[in-house]
């Protein structure tokens, strides 16, 4: 976390950041997420759908209540991050009809099919205090999985110069479902990198756990392309938002095995 060489900047954000610990989270929560998603609402370039932004204020209470501050911040760096990258190259995609539906706004099947995981891990957190280490990673992980996956195929679309059907490695346009790209795939790792970062920043994970983060974002990211291939072009249920959970839950969970095979280990 950022903290000013002035030693009289460091106290007052300290005590900032102190007062808003002492207060109500939950309540602190409701009335922050009504502020800035009442902002959202209004500003021209649409993020979120009307339902979009109830389901996002719901879900950044239950964050702020059970992870407070540190927590917050990294859905919110998901959420600009992912956003903008959806963004990209969008008149291009549009014409080729590979673009995201509503020019990228979130709708409610978007908020969960993100975030999910990661509130499930925040209320385990508060549910099971003992295992905080471990669902924190998770936590972490599934938004690093998330941003990893959307950063690759957004940038896969829009700039992937070779485009291959992870399943075969034979050549196939882009936005097909499953494929992958040099481009996307290395914007994937840069992505969930970054979130990492953020998340042990905000303490939420060691120095060892932005390792896991990453290697569980690409193991992730990859069986999801390997699901798109396969299976969710049989199964009218597998829609985009519960691969999208399914992505999430996997990155979850392979990080904290990764984390306990380490200290099982050492």
């Amino acid at each position: 976390m950022f903290v000013s060489k002035n030693p009289e900047n460091t106290h007052n954000l300290l005590a900032m950041l102190s007062l808003i610990e002492s207060l109500n989270p939950w309540l602190l929560g409701v009335g922050l997420n009504a502020t800035l998603l009442g902002i959202i609402a209004i500003i021209p370039k649409k993020l979120l759908t009307p339902a979009g932004i109830f389901h996002a204020w719901l879900l950044g209470v239950i964050i702020w209540g059970t992870l407070g501050w540190p927590g917050y911040l990294v859905v919110v760096f998901y959420f600009i991050v992912g956003s903008g990258v959806t963004r990209i190259g969008m008149t291009q995609k549009e014409a080729a009809g590979i673009a995201e539906k509503r020019s990228g706004a979130r709708g409610p099947e978007n908020v969960w099919g993100s975030a999910l995981v990661a509130a499930l891990c925040a209320v385990g957190v508060l549910l099971v205090p003992d295992l905080k280490f471990l669902l924190c990673l998770g936590y972490v992980a599934s938004f690093s999985t998330k941003l990893s996956d959307t950063t690759a195929s957004e940038v896969g679309k829009a700039y992937g110069q070779r485009t291959f059907l992870i399943t075969t490695l034979q050549p196939v346009a882009r936005g097909t479902e499953g494929a992958v790209s040099l481009e996307g795939t290395l914007a994937g790792v840069i992505g969930s990198v970054a979130i990492a970062l953020v998340g042990w920043g905000v303490n939420l994970i060691d120095v060892l756990g932005i390792v896991w983060c990453v290697i569980a974002a690409f193991i992730a990211t990859n069986l999801e392309s390997v699901i798109g291939a396969t299976l969710q072009s049989k199964y009218t249920w597998l829609t985009n938002e519960v691969v999208n959970i399914v992505n999430t839950l996997i990155g979850a969970v392979s990080a904290i095995i990764l984390a306990l095979m380490w200290q099982s280990i050492f």
